[in-house]
């Protein structure tokens, strides 16, 4: 992965909201370096518009990692939809259809 990691060095600059936006996906995906990761962290310690930000992203993706993941329907129920459905056809053949 080529990512563009735009942050400050200079012991009197810090890291910009901004700058902190546009790299917190790579941060949550772990794909910034150890470096960068930390001064990542020093922003969103002073800075609470960035910390609600980050809490936002990563509680959303926490709800869908848990919302996608499969749910298995009672067969009764699932036999009652695909026949609602019409899909009667892709359901499993049971012996004395």
């Amino acid at each position: 992965m080529n990512h563009n990691h735009n942050f400050s060095t200079g012991d009197n600059e810090s890291l910009s909201c901004k700058e902190l936006l546009g790299n917190l996906s790579d941060f949550i995906d772990g794909d910034l370096p150890e470096d960068a990761c930390q001064e990542l962290q020093r922003h969103m310690n002073g800075c609470q518009n960035c910390r609600v930000v980050y809490d936002t992203m990563t509680r959303t993706i926490y709800l869908y990692q848990e919302s996608a993941k499969e749910t298995e329907l009672p067969d009764d129920v699932r036999g009652r939809l695909f026949r609602t459905l019409k899909l009667d056809d892709l359901l499993p053949k049971t012996p004395g259809d």
